[in-house]
C-alpha cells in the first residue's frame, strides 16, 4: 500500500497517474466529495503491492528467519524498510513485512440501536470486516429490570450476514452514564436479577454474549463490579463475555473514573477485554488527539501486563471532534465523523497539520466569526496503531462506532488483515 500526502499543486488526475490508479478508485476509497484537495491531506493509495504486516524485532531474529515466519523474502523486506542493516536487526526495531499472510484478527463495531435506524445498509456493505457487532444500548432499572433496545432489525441483518451479535449492558440513564444506577444494581439482590434477565433475554434473542460497558462506576464498589463480572460469566457459560475498560497506564483504585477497574480480575473473567484507547482529547475538554499513539502505547503496556494479548482489544475512533474556540466549560466539541473532518477542511480550504509524535492530524478553520479546531483520525494514524496491535500480538479492535463513515480505514482492513469471522 501507499499513502500519499498532498502538497502544493497535486491533483487527483497527477495522483492517479503517478501511482497508475483510476481517480474514481483514489475519490472512493477516500471519501473525496470533488477534485479538490488540500496540502496534508493523507490519501489511501490501493496499488499492487503485497498486503503489509509489523513486526517488532526481538534478540537473534534474521532477516531470513523473518521471511521465512510471514512467508515474504529478504529483498521484499529490504525494499520496504530502507537503511536497515540487513546483518544487524536492530532489537526493538519496526518492520514492515510485505506478505500475503495477512494478521489474523477480530473487530467489534458498535451500533446505536434506535427505531428505524438507517445503518442496516452500512452494515451489510462492511460485513466481511465486522466479527461481532455490539448492540448499544441495554440498560436496566434499579431493581435489575432489563430496558431493551430497539435490536430486531438489527438482529435479523446480523443474521444474514454471519455477524455474531453482542448486547451492549450498560448504566445509561436519561441519556447518561449514571454512577448512581451503576451504584444500586451492584447490591447483591439486584444483581442477581439483572443476571438472570440478561441471560434469559440473549437466549431468547440468539446474542452470542453479552458486552459490559459501565462508566463511572464508584471505585469502592470495585469489588462488587468484579463479583458482577464474575457470577455473570458463569450464568452466560459458554456465551462471551466482552468487557470495555477505561484506559490507564497504571492501576489507581481511588480513580472515579478507572477505579473500579480491577484489570487483572477482568481479564481472567472475561472473554474478551476491550481498553478505550479513544477519547484523551474529549468533548468537554480542550483541543487534543483523540488518541495520541505515544499514550495508547502506554496504555497497552499496562494493560498487557495484567491481561493477556490474546484476550485483549483495543478501542479505535471512527470520529473526530470539532472544538468552538475559545472553549467554553459549558459547551462540548461537536463529534464528526472522520470522513467529514477530513472534507470540512477541503471545504475550508486549510491545510491539514501532521503531529508526529501523537500521529495524529489536525487543524483550525473559521465558520462565521468563530475559529475552530478539529482534531480526527486518518490513514495514517490508524495505520501506527495497526501496527501497535500487531506488535502487542492482539486479539483485535473494537470501532466506535458504525454511522461514523472512514472509508480509509475500511479499505485498510479489507487489504491488510484478515478479519475472523
Amino acid at each position: 500500500m501507499t499513502i500519499h500526502t498532498v502538497r502544493q499543486g497535486d491533483t487527483v488526475w497527477k495522483i492517479a497517474n503517478m501511482y497508475q490508479v483510476p481517480i474514481s478508485t483514489i475519490m472512493q476509497v477516500n471519501g473525496l466529495m470533488s477534485g479538490a484537495l488540500v496540502p496534508g491531506l493523507h490519501l489511501y493509495i490501493p496499488d499492487n503491492r503485497l498486503p503489509e504486516r509489523f513486526y517488532q524485532v526481538k534478540a537473534g531474529d534474521t532477516l531470513s528467519q523473518l521471511a521465512e515466519t510471514f512467508a515474504s523474502t529478504v529483498p521484499l523486506i529490504l525494499a520496504a524498510n530502507p537503511g536497515i542493516a540487513p546483518n544487524e536487526l536492530p532489537v526493538g526495531g519496526h518492520l514492515v513485512i510485505p506478505t500475503n499472510q495477512r494478521y489474523t484478527m477480530q473487530t467489534l463495531v458498535f451500533m446505536d440501536a434506535y427505531a428505524g435506524t438507517p445503518y442496516t445498509e452500512k452494515l451489510r456493505e462492511l460485513a466481511g470486516s465486522i466479527t461481532y457487532l455490539a448492540v448499544f444500548t441495554y440498560s436496566f432499572t434499579r431493581a435489575g429490570d432489563l430496558i431493551e433496545a430497539e435490536d430486531e432489525e438489527i438482529l435479523a441483518a446480523c443474521r444474514e450476514n454471519n455477524i455474531r451479535p453482542l448486547m451492549v449492558m450498560s448504566n445509561y440513564e436519561e441519556n447518561n452514564f449514571s454512577a448512581e444506577l451503576a451504584a444500586a444494581i451492584l447490591h447483591a439482590e439486584p444483581r442477581t436479577v439483572l443476571i438472570n434477565n440478561i441471560a434469559e433475554t440473549i437466549e431468547e434473542k440468539g446474542y452470542a454474549g453479552v458486552s459490559i460497558d459501565f462508566e463511572f462506576v464508584p471505585p469502592e464498589r470495585r469489588q462488587d463490579f468484579t463479583a458482577f463480572l464474575k457470577e455473570l460469566k458463569q450464568k452466560l457459560g459458554s456465551r462471551i463475555l466482552q468487557i470495555n475498560a477505561h484506559a490507564k497506564t497504571d492501576d489507581f483504585p481511588e480513580n472515579r473514573l478507572t477505579g473500579f477497574l480491577d484489570y487483572a480480575a477482568i481479564g481472567e473473567i472475561a472473554d474478551i477485554t476491550a481498553v478505550m484507547t479513544i477519547d484523551y482529547g474529549y468533548a468537554a475538554g480542550p483541543p487534543d488527539p483523540i488518541a495520541p499513539i505515544w499514550w495508547v502505547e502506554e496504555v497497552l503496556n499496562y494493560a498487557t501486563s495484567q491481561i493477556s494479548s490474546r484476550k485483549l482489544m483495543m478501542a479505535m475512533s471512527l470520529y473526530g471532534y470539532d472544538w468552538t474556540l475559545p472553549v467554553q466549560a459549558e459547551t462540548n466539541a461537536e463529534m464528526i465523523s472522520v470522513l467529514d473532518a477530513q472534507n470540512r477542511a477541503i471545504a475550508s480550504g486549510v491545510p491539514i497539520q501532521y503531529d508526529e509524535r501523537a500521529q495524529s492530524p489536525h487543524y483550525r478553520y473559521r465558520r462565521g466569526q468563530a475559529e475552530h479546531a478539529v482534531f480526527f483520525e486518518d490513514i495514517q494514524s490508524v495505520r501506527a496503531k495497526y501496527q501497535l496491535l500487531q506488535e502487542y500480538n492482539l486479539l483485535g479492535t473494537t470501532y466506535w462506532r458504525l454511522r461514523f463513515s472512514f472509508p480509509q480505514n475500511w479499505a485498510y482492513v479489507e487489504r491488510n488483515i484478515q478479519v475472523e469471522k
